[in-house]
């Protein structure tokens, strides 16, 4: 039955600036003259002759015939019986004559792996019931509060869970530990669990593994009303070779580039998007206000970044082509980013956009109009490098290396940052976190706790993958989940009760709370690499936090600190406390200021320090 695509729909495409691409193309339930159906459209410019086939037409490829758009490089049609929950494909003859059976780029639910047809979504049922949290967010509350983020994998969390299950058990845990986000590794279709969702097949369909897109919305409507954000791992930097899927769509390179050189990613052996392609470029950017807009979903960390921007990413000087100015940099996935960031800030004020970016590109996360990325914040990887190192080395050693902490201090406020302990951490041989940490047990412990409150207190939004938390010593496999038994162990609760602790504390004190600038920190001492000590101030309008580190497994007695203000210093976090697993060494709960000047401050007074300790000083009403 003939069908065509309105003609505004058809320039909106052809100029790759359709914003809804999901409600045009791929399949969508309706009635045609009087006769129940959906309507089918696809982007194949270099097809011959496509059709879609499926559950209702007995897959016979003759039946439902596409037909071209004009010159748009579009092919629409209607199918009479098709219906919703229906399984289908379309049936691309390319430009050699070669005949391909592929699942929808644009298909809403797709079946569940290793079956990859896609499947006719239908309407949304699910009645949202999170007004409230929408208009907070829309406030730009994300931009000058701090985040903590919880990152989970969805299907080894606790596995076997649905999303109506891991729901409530998610928002439980999270809301009792006191993060604000949970960020979820991709969830969009992927057919190689392995691949923990970074290899996507289907970028408009949630995985079928844990239910409907209705059972995602609930999912995500319910960390809403329970004050949690949520944060989808988005993968626009390359997609998987299947044949039935995105790769060689319509016989020919459409939506990577044909070049290997430009086209192949070497480490992931999947194909990289063509970014110059108008069409290419709004598949992506409508993807990403297709979660937003019908998942509500608050955020996206946005993969690999680091690969996109560079040309010769990983590559040997003969295996890339450069640039029209001869440079290295990807001036077509830059303007792809900035294009992406400038939509969704600019179409849902309040959600974020997280870069992995593990170079030092500038401005990732400044604004569009003075030249940056425009992403609110970036992943500081640096950071993450230079602490877990410093862990790492024997406590002995550690005064030698004593710049590996506050170098990142000369650029901590260059861009938004998160730290990040992400799952990449934890996987392919690498460890858990508890196990990167120097030293027998018990330093192993008392070190994973000092990082906590020495992260907590540092400048930045805070990101922990799951298992951390506890302690867990095996480092992460999809296929068993966190350890959840290690939590029959005193010190596995003890670090437990910190993450819980510390996201209070970081919650209640405003000079913690706030992202703030490069005057809401100062520094103590920088340069007591004998005693392996540090010393810093956050500071708000609000008051002070002092934080005091010492990492070595020696306490100290009567050390000096200094102190912005006269009066009492309550000590507010001590990661040593017997409640976390420590050796409870004795702390004084109050510390005197007195009208002593030492390290730049007007006050001064003497503070025990636990060993491998950090603690945390403010002045309490």
């Amino acid at each position: 039955m003939p069908y065509s695509l309105g003609e505004l729909d058809l320039h909106l495409i052809g100029e790759g600036s359709h914003r809804r691409l999901w409600e045009v193309l791929g399949a969508n339930i309706a009635q045609l003259d009087g006769v129940d159906g959906a309507t089918f459209g696809v982007w194949a410019p270099n097809a011959r002759a496509l059709s879609v086939v499926g559950d209702w037409n007995d897959w016979h490829a003759d039946v439902d015939r596409l037909e071209p758009q004009g010159v748009s490089g579009v092919w629409a049609g209607f199918a009479p019986g098709a219906r919703v929950g229906a399984c289908y494909k379309f049936v691309v003859d390319g430009p050699d004559g070669n005949r391909s059976y592929l699942a929808d780029p644009l298909a809403r639910r797709a079946e569940l792996p290793p079956s990859n047809a896609s499947v006719i979504a239908g309407p949304r049922h699910h009645a949202w019931a999170d007004d409230e949290w929408l208009a907070r967010r829309a406030t730009g509350v994300a931009f000058s509060q701090a985040l903590r983020i919880y990152e989970v994998h969805a299907g080894s969390w606790r596995p076997n869970l649905g999303w109506h299950e891991l729901a409530h058990q998610l928002a439980d845990y999270v809301v009792d530990l006191g993060f604000t986000h949970v960020e979820l590794m991709p969830i969009a279709e992927h057919p190689f669990a392995p691949s923990w969702g970074y290899q996507i097949t289907s970028y408009y369909a949630p995985t079928a593994r844990f239910g409907t897109p209705d059972d995602f919305r609930y999912f995500v409507d319910h960390l809403h009303q329970r004050g949690i954000g949520v944060i989808l791992d988005w993968v626009p930097a390359h997609f998987p070779k299947d044949d039935w899927a995105l790769a060689r769509f319509d016989g020919t390179a459409l939506y990577e580039h044909a070049d290997p050189r430009q086209g192949e990613h070497p480490d992931w052996g999947t194909y990289i998007f063509n970014y110059g392609r108008d069409e290419v470029r709004n598949f992506l950017v409508a993807n990403a206000l297709y979660w937003i807009d019908e998942f509500h979903v608050d955020g996206l960390r946005v993969d690999a970044v680091a690969s996109m921007l560079y040309l010769d990413y990983s590559r040997e000087d003969d295996e890339w082509v450069p640039n029209q100015h001869g440079g290295r940099e990807n001036l077509e996935a830059i303007g792809f980013l900035q294009d992406l960031n400038t939509v969704v800030h600019g179409a849902h004020k309040g959600v974020v956009t997280i870069a992995e970016e593990s170079t030092s590109w500038p401005g990732v996360s400044q604004p569009v109009h003075v030249g940056g990325l425009g992403f609110s914040h970036k992943w500081n990887m640096g950071w993450m490098h230079d602490t877990l190192t410093y862990l790492g080395r024997d406590p002995a050693h550690r005064k030698y290396h004593h710049n590996e902490l506050t170098f990142g201090l000369l650029y901590a406020f260059t861009e938004t940052f998160v730290l990040p302990l992400s799952h990449d951490e934890v996987v392919h041989g690498k460890g858990s976190l508890i196990g990167k940490m120097a030293g027998d047990d018990w330093q192993k412990f008392a070190t994973l706790r000092a990082l906590l409150g020495w992260m907590w207190a540092y400048p930045g939004s805070k990101m922990l993958f799951m298992g951390s938390e506890i302690a867990q010593y095996s480092e992460w496999n999809m296929d068993h989940g966190v350890d959840w038994d290690a939590l029959h162990g005193e010190r596995h609760r003890g670090v437990q009760n910190l993450v819980r602790e510390i996201n209070r504390g970081a919650e209640s004190l405003p000079a913690l709370a706030n992202v703030g600038g490069a005057d809401s920190f100062t520094w103590l001492d920088a340069d007591d690499a004998d005693h392996s000590v540090y010393g810093f101030v956050r500071r708000s309008l609000h008051g002070e936090v002092l934080c005091i580190a010492n990492f070595t497994p020696v306490p100290i007695d009567r050390y000096r600190v200094g102190l912005p203000r006269s009066g009492c210093w309550t000590t507010v976090m001590n990661t040593d406390s017997g409640h976390f697993g420590g050796s409870s060494f004795e702390v004084p709960a109050v510390t005197d200021a007195q009208s002593e000047p030492w390290q730049g401050q007007e006050y001064s007074g003497f503070i025990n320090l636990a060993p491998l300790a950090v603690h945390w000083l403010a002045q309490t009403s």
